[in-house]
């Protein structure tokens, strides 16, 4: 058998026994159709089956007025304002730290705002299929009983509120068959030099010669071992292994996620709304349930309407694909100040904001090197 492989390399030949490599993935019809997961044809499915909830109908509890409590708008005092202008400066390194340790309050002036989020936390199941060699591990066939529905296979649930993907085998949707890559060889034919173990040489294209001297490349053979293959003129099978066979199964894939829609109204055309996403506020209310109703009675009409409108959008769009497990809205105080001080004669301000304190200002006193 040696011999007669070194003959076919040496004679440029290659073994008509060894396939061409075929698709990666099975083709259409490759596999058998599994109860309860036809959409995916019978074929490993790029784009994964989304089957839709179980039919459920939860609903939010009655209609009902929110007690929002008595808020009181949160202000930072003269020290406060000074150290958080301060460890701003440090970090700009332009910045002079003159300016924030001996400039003069006029005025630190608290605004009211609040942020609105809505949590929806949802689960979507997918199923696709997915192989791997057999190497003679168990097989949880067709013969054990049907594949029970993708809704139907218990998972534990992780923490509420929380972002997590689990995978499962979908029991009794295993079985094996023959590569689909090699047709059961175990090797494909080297697509670089087609099965010859030898290209030829592309310093002297073949000709055993360059500039009417031997090739120093290939030695005047005018060809070269294939470095793909390592001149054997196959590769071992990419989907295989070489273990000739496939095991097929479905793969159940259950994604957790909290989506989640912030509203914070524009109050204050002075002060960027992006940056209140780079702070936490004071969440003096909180309303848990499968499904929460939208906030009537508060006092600030535009938190109400959005409150409605998000919680429509979130029904709509999730419910056909997902199943939502629970629901939060919340209404958060986030602290605002707006802070008036003057420096050498001139007036400036800048704002304080967030539980952090962070500071945004819109023009500084000073930008050279820090004294």
């Amino acid at each position: 058998m040696l011999a007669l492989h070194l003959l076919l390399v040496f004679s440029g030949a290659f073994d008509p026994n060894i396939p061409e490599e075929g698709p990666s993935a099975p083709p259409p019809g490759w596999l058998d159709v599994i109860h309860g997961y036809q959409g995916h044809k019978g074929g490993e499915d790029e784009n994964p089956l989304y089957p839709p909830p179980p039919a459920y109908n939860p609903q939010p509890e009655l209609n009902r007025n929110t007690s929002v409590p008595d808020v009181r708008v949160p202000s930072v005092s003269e020290d406060v304002a000074r150290d958080a202008l301060l460890k701003f400066v440090e970090s700009k390194w332009k910045y002079s730290s003159k300016p924030a340790r001996n400039l003069t309050f006029k005025e630190l002036k608290p605004i009211t705002v609040y942020r609105y989020r809505l949590e929806t936390f949802t689960e979507t199941r997918t199923s696709a299929w997915q192989l791997e060699p057999y190497n003679g591990q168990a097989v949880d066939g067709p013969q054990y009983g049907a594949s029970p529905p993708p809704w139907d296979i218990p998972m534990p649930l992780p923490q509420r509120y929380t972002d997590m993907v689990g995978k499962v085998r979908v029991p009794h949707s295993s079985f094996i068959k023959m590569c689909h890559k090699c047709h059961g060889c175990g090797r494909t034919r080297c697509s670089g030099c087609f099965g010859r173990g030898q290209k030829r040489c592309p310093f002297c294209h073949g000709h055993g010669r360059s500039r009417n001297k031997s090739c120093t490349s290939c030695h005047g053979r005018g060809r070269k071992r294939c470095l793909h293959c390592q001149g054997h003129g196959y590769k071992t099978c990419s989907v295989c292994h070489g273990s000739q066979n496939l095991l097929h199964f479905i793969q159940l894939t259950v994604t957790w996620k909290n989506n989640v829609s912030n509203f914070i109204p524009d109050r204050q055309p002075d002060f960027p709304d992006k940056n209140f996403e780079q702070v936490s506020g004071d969440p003096f209310f909180i309303d848990e349930n499968l499904l929460v109703y939208p906030i009537q009675g508060f006092p600030d009409q535009e938190i109400c309407d959005v409150s409605t409108k998000l919680i429509n959008e979130h029904l709509h769009r999730f419910t056909s694909t997902s199943r939502i497990l629970q629901q939060r809205q919340t209404i958060e105080l986030v602290h605002l100040t707006h802070a008036y001080y003057s420096y050498n004669g001139k007036d400036y301000s800048f704002f304080v904001y967030g539980t952090e304190n962070k500071v945004f200002t819109p023009k500084y006193p000073s930008a050279c090197t820090i004294l």
